[in-house]
């Protein structure tokens, strides 16, 4: 190999990994489409509830082991 092949596979491979998103091909651009979808998802499948029972035992649990 010669030292141009070596130095551009070294670059290539420490870019960060925000420079893959260049190279994305997208499929669907509605995002607000997919948010507001993904969000009724989150609500109908009870993760929603999940979330508060745990946020409302990890306050209780906190406040049980602090102290002062």
């Amino acid at each position: 190999m010669n030292i141009f092949s070596d130095s551009a596979s070294h670059i290539i491979w420490h870019l960060p990994g925000y420079w893959t998103l260049l190279a994305q091909n997208i499929t669907d651009p509605n995002l607000i489409g997919q948010m507001q979808k993904a969000f009724t998802h989150f609500v109908q499948s009870g993760q929603a509830w999940a979330l508060l029972i745990g946020l409302g035992i990890g306050y209780m649990i906190r406040n049980l082991t602090s102290y002062g």
